[in-house]
């Protein structure tokens, strides 16, 4: 197989993952950005398996690598709940980071058999130097970041005196054994800046909160890709360094839209330990009453309501009540209700996840509505329906000296009458008291998300 054949195929799979992502950015094209995204792939694995055969002759490691991770690969996308997405999402950039790591250890190892000569030229060590620090951090601070997401780790930031300026020394020493590496020092030097890389990625990682880590998903998204097109330039893999560059470039400016959302600063986010003052003030309702009511009341305020305007939060995804919802919304609208549903940008644990969830339970695009295009509209609401959504929906973001102040938020407390659906009073990913649940308008539905909404349904009709 000629160069001109290698080259021209892996043009078609960078034209085919840009596709993807103009497709995936918007849900009504989404289901054509996965063909695109998952074409693109296939092209670029198997002109990669062709490359290394005709180099190497014997390609059963490789034969047995795919094999052993589609098989794995098929068997969690199966498996995963959508609730668990975000875990998967930290999952996958840690096994990009590794690989990354993996790579240039195997490069440094034995040159000639990644196509380099014997020493590694100057400027294809500074690649693998870029690509290995990189590659570990992602690695590391993804572990933690799936901790967290998982409940693994608790949520809340975990700070120490002198938490910068420790990562900061450590980031020179980095720094300072990588330009010993790739002047011509060895392994020791590159054993030593990995290391170190690896303990930057968890010390950036750990003084992050949870109501962030949506951004924190992000950014290590865009990290994965930068470790991978920094090896593929070591390696001369000009796939390796369009798919990464797309990646890492992408996931950098959704950082930065998500930061603007957030009221968060991008260089913070990028250097790691923002969101430290998180958790400060700890949600405390043991002086507080609020008013709570049934599935029947909330029915019957809804259906003699002209508007509902729906709020999906973390709380609807772990009861996986999209199905449930839409359901309502149906029987709503027969009876004359103008429904609609308001997502956050930030809303779930990671980018998008409330509308991947209302896309699954097949409620039309028409009828979801980002932030900004439904702020205005809460004024005028009869009702607004909040399922398991917190922090995105706090007014605390008003009050100067909050923890979240600034980070824009749906202002459903201007509704008329403010429905929400918790299974207990307990805080938000925050960490922070909602002061929504305990006005004169709102009412609380206690309860399983799936459970209460299908009652309310029943009770509609």
């Amino acid at each position: 197989m000629s160069a001109n054949v290698v080259v021209l195929c892996y043009l078609v799979a960078s034209v085919c993952f840009i596709l993807a992502l103009k497709g995936l950015s918007h849900p009504s094209t989404a289901r054509r950005g996965n063909v695109f995204g998952i074409s693109g792939m296939a092209i670029a694995v198997i002109m990669t398996f062709l490359v290394a055969y005709k180099i190497s002759g014997n390609v059963a490691g490789i034969i047995v690598g795919i094999i052993v991770g589609g098989t794995i690969g098929t068997v969690v996308a199966r498996r995963v709940q959508m609730t668990q997405m975000p875990e998967l999402v930290a999952a996958m950039h840690s096994l990009v980071g590794l690989a990354a790591v993996l790579i240039a250890v195997a490069t440094v190892n034995n040159p000639p058999a990644l196509g380099l000569s014997d020493p590694i030229p100057t400027g294809n060590m500074f690649e693998l130097f870029i690509g290995t620090f990189i590659g570990a951090i992602t690695f590391s601070g993804s572990v933690i970041a799936f901790g967290k997401l998982s409940g693994k780790i608790k949520s809340a930031p975990i700070v120490f005196a002198g938490q910068h300026f420790l990562n900061l020394a450590l980031a020179i020493a980095m720094i300072g054994f990588g330009v010993w590496f790739f002047t011509g020092g060895g392994w020791t030097p590159f054993i030593i800046m990995t290391s170190l890389a690896f303990l930057l990625g968890v010390l950036m990682i750990i003084p992050i909160g949870g109501a962030d880590m949506p951004v924190v998903i992000s950014m290590l998204n865009s990290y994965s890709g930068w470790a991978a097109a920094g090896i593929g330039f070591s390696l001369n893999n000009p796939m390796l360094i369009i798919s990464g560059s797309l990646v890492g470039s992408s996931g950098a400016i959704l950082s930065y839209i998500m930061c603007k959302a957030m009221n968060r600063n991008f260089i913070s986010v990028i250097l790691g330990g923002f969101g430290a003052e998180e958790g400060a003030q700890v949600a405390d309702a043991g002086q507080k009453t609020v008013k709570s009511g049934s599935a029947d009341d909330a029915a019957f305020i809804m259906g003699n309501a002209e508007s509902v305007i729906i709020v999906p939060g973390y709380g609807l995804a772990v009861a996986r009540a999209q199905h449930a919802v839409k359901e309502l919304a149906d029987k709503l609208r027969e009876k004359g209700v103008d429904v609609r549903y308001a997502i956050h940008p930030v809303a779930g644990r990671m980018p998008g996840h409330m509308n991947v969830l209302l896309a699954e339970a097949e409620v039309p695009y028409d009828q979801v509505f980002e932030m900004e295009d439904i702020n205005n509209e809460f004024g005028v609401a009869d009702v607004a329906l909040i399922l398991g959504a917190n922090d995105v929906v706090n007014p605390l973001a008003e009050e100067k000296g909050s923890p979240i102040y600034g980070m824009p938020i749906l202002e459903a407390h201007k509704a008329r009458t403010v429905i929400v659906n918790k299974r207990s009073m307990a805080s938000g990913y925050a960490g922070v008291d909602n002061p929504l649940f305990y006005l004169e308008k709102t009412m609380m539905v206690f309860g399983d998300a799936k459970k209460v909404v299908e009652d309310i349904g029943k009770a509609i009709e």
